[in-house]
């Protein structure tokens, strides 16, 4: 995908949609333009539950959960609609991890109750 500047220095695509080139850290934070970074997850791949449920717990169990969050993202949008909220639910969950490692711990945990909240409505939608 290209990406071009635009006048306000934010990166955007043919579109004109944002996408950060900046490199990031394994916590998802931006670091400058040429630093060396986290490489990271390919936007788009699709991947079937079991193959996104590893690879999203492999990359947890590397303290990475934002990178978690974004296979998580890639299920969402690619799944099934009935599924939509179960990956959902679990993307948020990776955030509420993310925002607690950077420090933010109201955040994060705000967003752990949210993915909670919404796991335990998938749950329960699945009971009926």
């Amino acid at each position: 995908m290209n990406r071009t500047t635009s006048d306000r220095g934010r990166d955007r695509d043919e579109e004109g949609r944002a996408r950060s080139a900046r490199p990031r850290d394994g916590l998802g934070r931006p670091l400058p333009y040429g630093a060396e970074g986290v490489p990271r997850q390919p936007e788009g791949v699709v991947r079937d539950p079991d193959a996104t449920l590893r690879e999203a717990q492999r990359l947890l169990d590397a303290g990475m959960p934002f990178h978690a969050h974004e296979v998580f993202e890639d299920a969402w949008k690619s799944g099934p609609e009935a599924e939509r909220d179960l990956w959902q639910g679990l993307a948020q969950l990776a955030v509420g991890l993310t925002h607690a490692a950077r420090g933010n711990a109201a955040g994060g945990a705000r967003l752990l109750r949210r993915g909670a909240d919404r796991l335990a409505d998938v749950a329960g939608a699945g009971a009926s």
